[in-house]
C-alpha cells in the first residue's frame, strides 16, 4: 500500500467525525429547561510524575516515530480496513440519519392523495370522476419536545462520533503493540537458533573429549540436556509468532499468511527503539484530546436533553393540522369544488398512572449515569497517562541494564569456552556461563520491547492515533467547572 493510498484510507475513516464533533456544545445550549451537571472529579494542574516543559511533537501519527516501516505499512492498513472501524463508521451514519429524522419534527407533514372512480349501474353518472386532496399537520414546539429530542440526537451523533475516534486510538495502539511483540518473537526465535548452534558444537567438543578419555560422559549428558531445553523453546516461540502475526492480520483486514512472511523475512528487523517524550501537557489540555473522555461528555448531554423531552410531556401539546380537497367531479371542473378545513387543538396529560413520571424519573437515573460515566473516563485518562509514563521510564532503565548484563554475560561466555577447549575449566562452567548468555540476550529483546510498548501506551494515553486539529472541540467540562469552584 502506497502512502498516498494510505493518507487517503485515513481521511475516509476520518470523514464521520467533522459533524460530531463540534454538536456537544450545540445540543449543550440547546437542551430544554435543564442543565447538564459537571463531574465531581478534580482535575490536577500537573502531573505527579510529569517535567515542566510540555510535549511539542505531534502524536497525531505517532506510530511513524518508531521507525518501522512495515509496522507504519499495518497500522494505516488497519485504519482503512478494519472491520471493527468500518462498523464504528456504519453506526455513525445511523446517528446521523436519527439526527435527521428528528430535525424533520420542527417541520410541517404533508401529504397528498388523489383518486379515480366510475359509477356503474342504472343511476350512474356519466363520465369518469376525479377528487384530489391534501392534508398538513404541525406540531408546535412550545415546551421543548421536540427541540430535546434533537439536542438528544445531536448528542447521540457526537458520542457516536468520538466512539469512532477513540475505536481508532485503540485500533493503532493494538496493531503496534501487536507488530512490537512480532518483532520480539522473531528476535527471541532468531536468538534460540542461533544458540542451538553453539550448543551442537559444546555437544561435538564434549563427545570428542569424552572419546579421548579427557572427561567422563556426564559433560555429554549435560551438553545433550541443554541442546534439548533450547530446541524445545523454538517450537512454542514459533507458535506464539504465528499466532500474532495472525492476530495482526486479523486487525488489518485480511486472511492470514502474508503478515507472517513479512515478520519473518530473511533479516528479521529488530524491535523498534522509540524516542522519550516527557513533560506533557497539562491534565486538562490531555483531557480535551482523549476521544473516550469526549464521547462520555457527549453522552451526558444525550442524557440530559432525554430528561427535558420527558418533563414535556407532562406539559400541553398543540398541534394544528389542515385539509383541502376536491370532490368527485369530471376532469374539465376538477377545481370548481374546492373544501377545506383548518384545526388547532390543545391536548393536556390528566392521567396515565404514572408511566410518564416514571419516563422522567428513568431520564434523570440515565444522565446520573452517564456523569458516573463521564467522571470514570476521566479518571481512567488520568491514570492512563501517570502509569504509562513510569512504564516508559522504567522500560528505558531496564534497557540500559539489560545492555550492561548482556555485555558482561558474552565475555564470560567467550572465556568460558576457551578455557573449557583448552581444559582449564570443567563443563558446569561453561553450562552456566551460555545459559547466562541466553537469558541475558532474550532479557534485553523483552526489555526493548516492552520499552516500545510503553511509548505506544503514553502515546494513547495522551489521546494520540488520531487527528483533532482540524476540530474546534468544546472545553472539557470538568475543568470549567473547576474554573467556576476557583472564581467563586
Amino acid at each position: 500500500m502506497d502512502g498516498v493510498g494510505n493518507m487517503a484510507g485515513i481521511a475516509k475513516a476520518r470523514r464521520g467525525l467533522w459533524v460530531a464533533v463540534s454538536l456537544v456544545a450545540v445540543s449543550a445550549c440547546a437542551t430544554p429547561n435543564v442543565d447538564i451537571a459537571q463531574p465531581e472529579v478534580v482535575v490536577p494542574a500537573e502531573w505527579q510524575i510529569a517535567q515542566p516543559a510540555p510535549v511539542s511533537t505531534d502524536l497525531t501519527q505517532y506510530w511513524t516515530m518508531l521507525g518501522d516501516p512495515l509496522l507504519t505499512g499495518f497500522v494505516e492498513q488497519a485504519i482503512v480496513e478494519n472491520r471493527d472501524l468500518a462498523q464504528s463508521t456504519a453506526r455513525l451514519e445511523q446517528a446521523r440519519a436519527s439526527l435527521v429524522q428528528v430535525r424533520a419534527g420542527y417541520l410541517p407533514s404533508l401529504s397528498a392523495s388523489g383518486g379515480v372512480n366510475r359509477d356503474v349501474g342504472d343511476f350512474a353518472r356519466d363520465g369518469v370522476q376525479f377528487n384530489l386532496g391534501a392534508d398538513a399537520s404541525w406540531e408546535m414546539d412550545l415546551f421543548g419536545q421536540i427541540s430535546g429530542n434533537v439536542a438528544a440526537a445531536e448528542g447521540d451523533l457526537a458520542a457516536q462520533g468520538y466512539a469512532l475516534a477513540d475505536l481508532q486510538r485503540l485500533i493503532v495502539g493494538q496493531v503496534a503493540i501487536a507488530t512490537i511483540n512480532a518483532r520480539s518473537l522473531a528476535a527471541q526465535l532468531a536468538i534460540a537458533r542461533s544458540t542451538l548452534s553453539y550448543q551442537d558444537d559444546n555437544l561435538q567438543i564434549a563427545r570428542w573429549r569424552n572419546q579421548a578419555g579427557l572427561v567422563s560422559s556426564l559433560d555429554v549428558e549435560q551438553a545433550r540436556t541443554q541442546r534439548a531445553q533450547t530446541a524445545a523453546t523454538i517450537p512454542l516461540l514459533e507458535s506464539s509468532l504465528t499466532a500474532t502475526a495472525n492476530s495482526i492480520s486479523t486487525l488489518i483486514g485480511e486472511a492470514p499468511g502474508r503478515v507472517l512472511d513479512e515478520i519473518m523475512a530473511d533479516t528479521p528487523e529488530p524491535v523498534p527503539a522509540p524516542p522519550m517524550l516527557a513533560g506533557f501537557e497539562a491534565p486538562a489540555e490531555v483531557l480535551r484530546r482523549r476521544p473516550d473522555v469526549r464521547a462520555a461528555e457527549a453522552s451526558l448531554v444525550s442524557s440530559t436533553a432525554r430528561i427535558g423531552v420527558a418533563r414535556a410531556q407532562l406539559l400541553p401539546l398543540v398541534r394544528l393540522s389542515g385539509s383541502i380537497g376536491t370532490g368527485p367531479v369530471t376532469a374539465g371542473n376538477l377545481f370548481d369544488v374546492v373544501t377545506g378545513g383548518l384545526f388547532a387543538g390543545v391536548s393536556q396529560l390528566i392521567f396515565d398512572g404514572g408511566r410518564t413520571a416514571a419516563q422522567v424519573d428513568s431520564a434523570e437515573a440515565g444522565a446520573q449515569a452517564s456523569l458516573a460515566a463521564w467522571e470514570q473516563s476521566i479518571l481512567g485518562a488520568l491514570e492512563d497517562v501517570e502509569t504509562a509514563a513510569v512504564d516508559q521510564r522504567t522500560a528505558g532503565q531496564r534497557v540500559a541494564i539489560s545492555q550492561e548484563a548482556l555485555d558482561a554475560a558474552n565475555n564470560s561466555a567467550l572465556l568460558a569456552r576457551s578455557q573449557y577447549q583448552a581444559g582449564l575449566t570443567d563443563f558446569r562452567t561453561l553450562l552456566t556461563a551460555e545459559n547466562q548468555l541466553l537469558s541475558a540476550r532474550n532479557q534485553l529483546v523483552s526489555a526493548q520491547a516492552d520499552r516500545a510498548t510503553a511509548f505506544v501506551r503514553l502515546t494513547q494515553a495522551l489521546g494520540g492515533g488520531w487527528s483533532i486539529s482540524d476540530y474546534d472541540l468544546p472545553p472539557v467540562a470538568a475543568a470549567a467547572a473547576d474554573s467556576d469552584r476557583t472564581a467563586r
